[in-house]
């Protein structure tokens, strides 16, 4: 348990030194260290992901907080900004898949443009369930790129900008392709270009207790794109959290996902809940829920408990006879940087016919 160590010897390291205690309550707390640039967040991560197997992992987070207006009166200063965020990392686990990434999200002018960039190269062993329900072993690599910039409808929640994706990707199945693979091509490469509509209230950008982010997305994947498929994509997805109590957080989630056109069988939407193995449901369409009630047992440490469920369906299966996706469980958060609102934790789920679990930077929900 990657994030129990870290914490553990950081605890150690605080009591001995007294370097990473906050002052408002004398409990280990990393603002100070983070925020002043003299040092990075690791992430230790143990990769239980069922769909790649067992692994290690390590990230390393980089935090600014974004430039204020020096003029702005101070009742004007956006005080839920999100940080500037640097993230480098990388894994590999027991199937011989391996990824490294490199991401940047940034704001200015007070959170009225949004910029995320992502980079990085996958090399997955993941397995393919196809319509005789077996699953068929596959190998896929490439090199991925996102670029996204938000821009904020006045004093609104609401933001709107592009994003593009683009992926270069090398597909291997075994001797035998599996059935109902049509003009499967080893080589693609997925484009796709978008318009993204994000409408954000919550109350902190890594672990909300209340407010709403929702986003909406249509994509289409062309030649003059760079894609070497036609297709479109329509995703949808929302999460909620309504405070029941002082010490008690409602959480709910709603994602669904459409795809037309002829697009690439691992580029299809699918099922992703906690316990249930990434892409083992995944067709056309896909649609998820899920609840999530958190106890802030303590004022740094927060319990939590979860459920969810979805469908994948449109071509190997119809909605009503497509199989149910589950995944329950519980898990914790420690408060690591109360000036950040960042909490760092783990979650175990259980799914169908497996346990899973995850450390956790934040809430679960992306």
């Amino acid at each position: 348990m990657g994030c129990l160590v870290l914490t553990a010897s950081l605890t150690g390291v605080a009591s001995a030194e007294g370097k990473f205690t906050d002052a408002e309550d004398g409990m280990f707390d990393l603002s100070d260290m983070l925020l002043s640039h003299r040092g990075v967040l690791p992430v230790p991560t143990i990769v239980t992901e069922p769909a790649v197997g067992y692994g290690l992992g390590l990230g390393l987070l980089y935090f600014t907080m974004p430039k204020r207006d020096p003029d702005a009166p101070q009742s004007e200063v956006k005080s839920s900004a999100p940080p500037n965020i640097t993230g480098l990392g990388g894994f590999a686990t027991g199937t011989h898949s391996w990824g490294v990434g490199l991401m940047h999200f940034h704001t200015w002018d007070d959170d009225r443009i949004r910029y995320l960039g992502i980079v990085g190269k996958i090399n997955l062993h993941l397995n393919y369930y196809g319509s005789d329900g077996g699953s068929h072993a596959y190998q896929l690599s490439g090199v991925a790129v996102v670029q996204q910039l938000l821009f904020r409808l006045g004093d609104s929640p609401w933001y709107v900008g592009p994003r593009y994706t683009f992926l270069d990707s090398n597909t291997r199945f075994g001797a035998m392709l599996p059935n109902g693979l049509l003009d499967f091509k080893n080589e693609q490469r997925v484009a796709k270009g978008g318009v993204v509509i994000d409408y954000d209230t919550r109350d902190n950008f890594f672990f909300p207790g209340k407010g709403t982010y929702a986003e909406l997305e249509a994509e289409i994947a062309r030649g003059g794109l760079g894609s070497s498929s036609n297709f479109q994509m329509e995703t949808a997805k929302g999460y909620h959290w309504i405070p029941l109590a002082p010490s008690w957080v409602l959480g709910v989630r709603a994602d669904t996902g459409f795809s037309q056109g002829n697009i690439p069988f691992f580029a299809q939407p699918y099922v992703s809940l906690r316990g249930v193995s990434d892409a083992k449901y995944q067709d056309r369409n896909q649609l998820t829920s899920e609840v999530e009630l958190r106890w802030n047992v303590a004022p740094r440490w927060y319990v939590l408990g979860f459920g969810g469920a979805g469908k994948a369906y449109g071509e190997l299966h119809s909605l009503s006879d497509a199989p149910t996706a589950y995944g329950f469980g519980t898990g914790f958060r420690y408060l690591i940087a109360r000036k950040l609102g960042l909490t760092m934790g783990i979650d175990i789920a259980r799914g169908p016919g497996q346990n899973a679990f995850y450390v956790q930077v934040g809430s679960a929900w992306r």
